[in-house]
């Protein structure tokens, strides 16, 4: 019979409005799971104080990331801000055939094009709400990263994120970051029993139905029809 084997990985997409946690809980979940892989975005914009270079993001000029989308190299990408971000499509594909799970911290734009590509049946996407509004702008506001003006833009795309909440497969309340971090171990776990990140199972199955056949072969007076016919598992 055939054994279980080796799962296929996932697209875990988080996606929120800024502020509202999602990168810390990327985070937590890599602490959770090592294997689990952080997708490294390209980007157009310039890099912010003590972001390093293919550690945040990849950090590429805008000729270079529109040739990407021209070749096919990005699995998504969107303009935030007025600068572009996209995430290397080759990789993931990579990690999804070795059974690793890859972690995306995009927007909506970004999950729509993740969930509509060639690897959206592995997508399982996951939308984090902040608590209140006020409490999002404090957010921002601790950043100190930001003027008021920013600020402003920021808390203004917040609301255009959120309205696209019903389009995820599981949707947060980032009340309290353990209490996150926890539902969304166990979304993690769950899924990927998933049928589709199981491809082994047809295989497992068709063992199943040749062991079956062959106890019938071995018992000839069951055969016929009743409750001693043999049985197809589905395989």
């Amino acid at each position: 019979m055939a054994e279980p084997g080796r799962r296929r990985g996932m697209l875990v997409i988080l996606s929120s409005p800024s502020g509202a946690g999602k990168t810390t809980l990327a985070r937590r979940l890599m602490d959770w799971d090592p294997t689990l892989r952080f997708s490294i975005s390209a980007t157009t914009r310039r890099p912010r104080p003590g972001e390093v270079d293919g550690r945040e993001y990849h950090f590429i000029t805008e000729d270079d990331f529109r040739a990407r989308i021209a070749s096919g190299d990005m699995l998504e990408h969107a303009e935030v801000f007025g600068h572009l971000y996209g995430s290397p499509r080759a990789p993931v594909e990579a990690a999804l055939h070795d059974g690793r799970d890859v972690l995306f911290d995009v927007d909506w734009q970004g999950a729509q094009q993740i969930r509509a590509s060639a690897l959206g049946n592995d997508a399982l996407s996951i939308f984090i709400l902040p608590p209140s509004v006020a409490e999002l702008e404090a957010r921002l506001r601790r950043r100190g990263q930001d003027s008021a003006a920013v600020i402003a833009g920021r808390m203004e795309q917040s609301l255009a994120e959120i309205s696209h909440w019903p389009e995820y497969d599981y949707v947060l309340v980032n009340r309290d970051l353990d209490e996150s971090a926890a539902q969304m171990q166990d979304i993690i776990s769950a899924s990927r029993l998933r049928r589709q990140q199981q491809p082994w199972l047809t295989e497992f199955v068709r063992g199943l139905n040749a062991e079956h056949g062959h106890a019938e072969h071995g018992h000839p007076g069951q055969g016929g029809t009743g409750e001693g016919a043999p049985h197809d598992l589905g395989a």
